[in-house]
């Protein structure tokens, strides 16, 4: 076991493709709303304009299918002048529906990495996003009875998970963190004193990516796979 780890009681896991398969989807889905709205923009204009609303929105929508199936209609209706047709909205909700319909794929060793870890530690999973939505995809995976608790927040910041940590009186000495996001699963829990592992994602978000000088002088472990986690744990 990595000796800073000696003190650690509970880990907790972000979802969204840390357990499971998720950006993939947004990033199909977008294709698919480029070629829907071609005859109006290039395609890398409207890939900037869509992520652009996502960012205005996200105060109000927050994340999740929803809030981007919100923001690819009013993209859609910027982009067009408000020329676009009931059928093509109507053809971008099915995007969002399809979306939400999506099965639920684990990334390889997830069930045997918390299967192996949940007999020694108290898990959690701390995932953002809509909690319908969120809900919904734990119940297709057939994760739920290995976490203690299950927090959807909305947002990862510091101060998140600060609150979540004293509600189960967890101090952060004692907490380990899992995920695929610098910005939301790993940096934060460093500020705050506890500890993270990133498991880095074939496909990242924009708005979740970090740079080089963020990241500079902090201190967290990076891990190709989740079952790397067994032998860092041992």
């Amino acid at each position: 076991m990595n000796k800073g780890y000696k003190n650690i009681k509970v880990i907790g896991f972000d979802a969204d493709d840390t357990l499971w398969i998720n950006e993939t989807y947004f990033r199909e889905a977008e294709i698919e709303f480029g070629n829907i709205l071609s005859q109006y923009e290039t395609l890398n204009k409207i890939d900037q304009e869509l992520f652009k609303m996502e960012i205005r929105n996200l105060p109000l929508y927050g994340y999740g299918v929803k809030a981007f199936t919100l923001s690819m209609v009013e993209s859609a209706l910027e982009l067009s002048n408000h020329n676009v047709s009931p059928k093509t909205i109507e053809a971008i909700l099915n995007i969002g529906k399809d979306m939400l319909n999506k099965p639920v794929e684990l990334l390889d060793g997830v069930e045997d990495v918390l299967k192996a870890l949940s007999k020694k530690y108290r898990l959690i999973l701390a995932t953002k996003g809509d909690l319908l939505d969120q809900e919904r995809k734990l119940e297709k995976s057939g994760l739920t009875n290995y976490f203690h608790h299950i927090e959807v927040l909305s947002d990862k910041k510091e101060d998140n998970y600060s609150k979540l940590l004293n509600h189960l009186d967890i101090k952060p000495s004692e907490f380990l963190m899992i995920g695929n996001s610098l910005k939301s699963d790993v940096l934060p829990l460093v500020n705050i004193k506890a500890h993270a592992v990133h498991v880095p994602f074939h496909t990242t978000w924009e708005h979740e990516q970090v740079t080089e000088k963020e990241t500079n002088g902090k201190d967290y472990k990076t891990i190709k796979s989740l079952r790397d986690l067994l032998e860092l744990m041992n």
